[in-house]
């Protein structure tokens, strides 16, 4: 870090903060950041998905600090945190990202910014407000913030009722430069929310992502809309979407009948209140067998949720993993019933038997990220501790690229954080007394790492 970083940082975080002294501070000309080079694109050509290794291409450089425009902000991150958009990044899979850059650059003058010779990654962050652009009167330097990643300008018609539908959204740090693995990183005012006052910030800084995406996918008409009572199927329960979504279950008086690896998670999760758990592993269940699926699997695991439920199908399917899971979670899904999907962990190239689909009047609904209001709602609902953070681990930014290896080869649980600015774990904390009123929901939550 620079001596003028260094200077910003320490304004910035201070107990009270000027933000006309921040904004007086100069600004230093490069900064430390996470990148994938342009240059490197076609190294792993040829080699398998899994053989793929981001350590080899994910770099920590000295490159230079962005260009602040028109409705935009520039933080100072003190923590980010790993997602699976990062080591598809870093593997150039399922194609480089310099391709959205080049689209974005191609946009306008402000993308041009964007379209450069390396990216940096990130789609989280928490941490302080340095620098506003023109236009921006909502936050202020010194603003302590977690961001999401939801990157939209808003100037077409089509996402005023639902802005990710928008012609132009992007993902931050993903297909935008500047992302949230850098010691300045440049956002949109509409991309900031209050961080929440009992967190770290690498606690902070691992929420937004994918608690804002898992609240989509269940609470809200965009996603399956859950109601009291509802019995909801999620997969991977105590891993970064899979545990949130427990979390916003039980907080919405829905049934969660969670799918884990292990007897400690099945324990874990009995911990939170939620009683329905299968370990996939201890079952046995192999839904793929010889390049075919298994219709016989899916049949078993129905008949073992039912026993569970007392005889009910899943009325939502928390569906994530993707190809290894698709066929058996539209299978085990009610009458009438809703799988929710994203991201697809293992595989985007789906394969269901639409009999189950069509002649059940089940749906597939497609969900990605979050609105700014979804984002700013789950937010709330972590600020008021009713969500509590999963975070197994903590990078250095030199570290970066362990973490993401370690998303690669599934060798972690919950989500990995990364201090950027920050020097230490354990710093963020501006309301004391409301930690320790949530400091159990917080270790047990904490332990499901």
């Amino acid at each position: 870090m620079s001596q003028d970083l260094d200077a910003i940082v320490e304004a910035a975080t201070a107990a009270q903060p000027s933000p006309g002294d921040i904004a007086a501070l100069p600004l230093p000309e490069t900064m430390r950041a996470a990148v994938v080079r342009k240059s490197e694109v076609d190294m792993f050509d040829g080699m398998a998905t899994a053989d793929k290794d981001p350590r080899k291409s994910l770099h920590v450089d000295e490159v230079p600090i962005p260009p602040l425009g028109a409705g935009e902000v520039l933080i100072a991150p003190m923590a980010s945190a790993l997602n699976f958009n990062t080591v598809w990044t870093s593997i150039f899979e399922p194609l480089p990202t310099f391709l959205f850059l080049e689209r974005f650059g191609r946009e306008s003058d402000l993308g041009r910014r964007h379209d450069l010779d390396y990216h940096n990654v990130g789609s989280d962050a928490s941490g302080v407000v340095v620098r506003t652009g023109p236009g921006v009167s909502r936050w202020n330097p010194g603003d302590r913030v977690t961001v999401h990643c939801n990157y939209v300008d808003l100037e077409g018609h089509e996402g005023h009722d639902d802005s990710m539908m928008d012609a132009h959204q992007r993902i931050w740090g993903f297909e935008s430069n500047f992302g949230g693995m850098a010691e300045l990183s440049l956002v949109k005012a509409n991309q900031l929310m209050p961080k929440p006052t009992h967190l770290t910030w690498e606690e902070a800084a691992s929420l937004s992502l994918t608690l804002a995406t898992s609240y989509r996918m269940l609470v809200g008409p965009n996603g399956a809309g859950m109601k009291q009572g509802d019995v909801v199927l999620i997969w991977g329960a105590t891993g970064g979407l899979g545990g949130f979504a427990v979390q916003l279950v039980l907080n919405g008086g829905g049934i969660p009948v969670c799918i884990v690896s292990s007897p400690e998670k099945a324990d874990l999760l009995a911990q939170v209140g939620a009683e329905l758990v299968i370990d996939r592993r201890a079952d046995g269940y192999e839904f793929w067998r010889d390049g075919r699926q298994q219709p016989r699997e899916w049949r078993r695991f129905g008949t073992r949720i039912r026993e569970l439920t007392g005889g009910e199908d899943p009325d939502i399917v928390f569906e994530h993993p993707g190809r290894q899971t698709i066929g058996a979670s539209v299978f085990v899904a009610r009458r009438g019933g809703v799988v929710v999907t994203c991201a697809s962990t293992s595989g985007y190239l789906h394969e269901y038997d639409n009999r189950y689909l069509w002649m059940s009047l089940k749906r597939i609904v497609g969900s990605h990220f979050a609105n700014y209001r979804e984002a700013w709602e789950a937010n709330r609902l972590a600020d008021l501790g009713m969500v509590q953070p999963i975070l197994s681990r903590t990078y250095g930014l030199d570290e970066a690229a362990d973490a993401a290896w370690a998303i690669h080869t599934n060798a972690h649980t919950g989500k990995l954080g990364v201090l950027v600015n920050a020097r230490e774990e354990g710093g963020g904390v501006s309301d004391v007394a409301k930690r320790e009123r949530f400091a159990d929901r917080i270790a047990r939550y904490r332990r499901f790492s």
